[in-house]
């Protein structure tokens, strides 16, 4: 009786290998667009990341060269910044009122991603939940 088992051993069906092969693609259907919508949070992240990056930057400048009577442009950033990894569309500027508020004006965009940012504070940044849209204080 052993020996009529082992001689019918013959490998997967193509039915057995169909089977497979339509569990994978379903497996498959079902990655693809979460793994799309990781990749655009954390391009959103990034951007959002850059704005805060910005804001601190124009603490540093505030703490050794004083507050400025306007606006700070990214020219006058750029020092205080390492890389802005190819991030704002156009010039962004921080606008110093008060000793305390600090604001982003500017467009951040990175991949389909696209986030624009009027009048944003740190926490303002931080609250923003969407993958694209304006913050707006």
């Amino acid at each position: 009786m052993l020996k009529k088992y082992l001689k019918n051993d013959k490998g997967l069906t193509l039915v057995e290998l169909l089977a497979v092969i339509v569990i994978l693609g379903i497996i498959a259907a079902i990655s693809v667009p979460s793994i799309g919508g990781i990749i655009e949070k954390s391009r959103a992240d990034a951007v959002k990341a850059e704005g805060i990056q910005v804001l601190n930057a124009a603490k540093l400048y505030i703490a050794s060269e004083g507050a400025p009577s306007t606006k700070l442009t990214s020219q006058e950033l750029s020092e205080y910044i390492s890389e802005n990894d190819d991030v704002w569309t156009k010039d962004y500027s921080v606008k110093v009122t008060g000793t305390d508020t600090i604001t982003l004006n500017g467009t951040g965009e990175k991949g389909n991603v696209k986030i624009i940012f009027k009048n944003a504070t740190i926490k303002g940044i931080n609250d923003f939940e969407s993958e694209s849209g304006t913050i707006d204080e």
